[in-house]
């Protein structure tokens, strides 16, 4: 019988979600935690059993118990939520009866319409925002590095902040609208850097420095905060 795409799983730490994954690239049983939705995630390959993965998953589940525990807080997009953008909080403020769509006055974050919409409309306009601050900040880092990108688009990722495909076309995390100016300005600046260098050699980190001087303290706060950003609109 198939496995169950997802299911609720007793771990010695208590009932935990776990969502299976089969893979004709894999090649052996995995898991991981997706911080989004506090899942846990188990990648079979397609020959191996449920079993298997049942197997890996008590094995660990000490580790998994330590992982789910270190999570943040989620953060749903509700009124009254405070939720960072471009690294400063902002409090969601429903304004039903007001026009206008999504608009921010004096760090807060207004949302009109009916409030069913309200979740929607907050990552439609973050996603707008991000989409408006990362190009920005692309064109720029391209300018100084004298290459030109292919297409940018925003994705909902779960590992990379940001990545340079063979096509020269740059992706980035929408959810870097949530963090401060300097980190956006340091993930721009390392996917243009890879349209003249596709590694991560001296070259690479050299031209990663001449366009940006943010790149330590960038990724040391990603390093510290970037879990959070993924529970946000969790």
């Amino acid at each position: 019988m198939p496995s169950p795409v997802s299911e609720i799983v007793v771990l010695p730490s208590g009932p935990a979600r776990v969502q299976w994954r089969r893979s004709v690239r894999a090649r052996r049983v995995s898991l991981r935690i997706d911080p989004r939705g506090g899942d846990i995630v188990v990648t079979l390959p397609n020959r191996a059993a449920r079993t298997a993965g049942m197997a890996l998953l008590m094995t660990n589940a000490a580790w998994v118990a330590q992982r789910l525990a270190a999570l943040p807080g989620a953060v749903a997009f509700t009124d009254g939520a405070e939720i960072p953008l471009h690294g400063r909080p902002h409090r969601i403020r429903h304004a039903p009866d007001a026009r206008g769509g999504v608009w921010m006055q004096d760090g807060e974050l207004y949302v009109s319409g009916d409030p069913a919409f309200l979740p929607r409309r907050v990552t439609d306009f973050l996603r707008a925002e991000a989409r408006r601050s990362l190009t920005a900040m692309v064109q720029q880092k391209c300018a100084l590095a004298q290459v030109q990108p292919g297409r940018i688009t925003l994705k909902d990722t779960s590992s990379r902040w940001g990545s340079c495909a063979a096509n020269r076309n740059l992706a980035f995390s929408w959810r870097l609208v949530m963090a401060p100016p300097f980190v956006q300005d340091y993930v721009a600046a390392h996917e243009v850097a890879h349209l003249r260098h596709m590694n991560h050699g001296p070259r690479f980190w050299s031209l990663v420095a001449d366009i940006t001087p943010h790149t330590k303290p960038a990724m040391a706060w990603l390093r510290d905060h970037g879990m959070g950003l993924l529970r946000v609109g969790a």
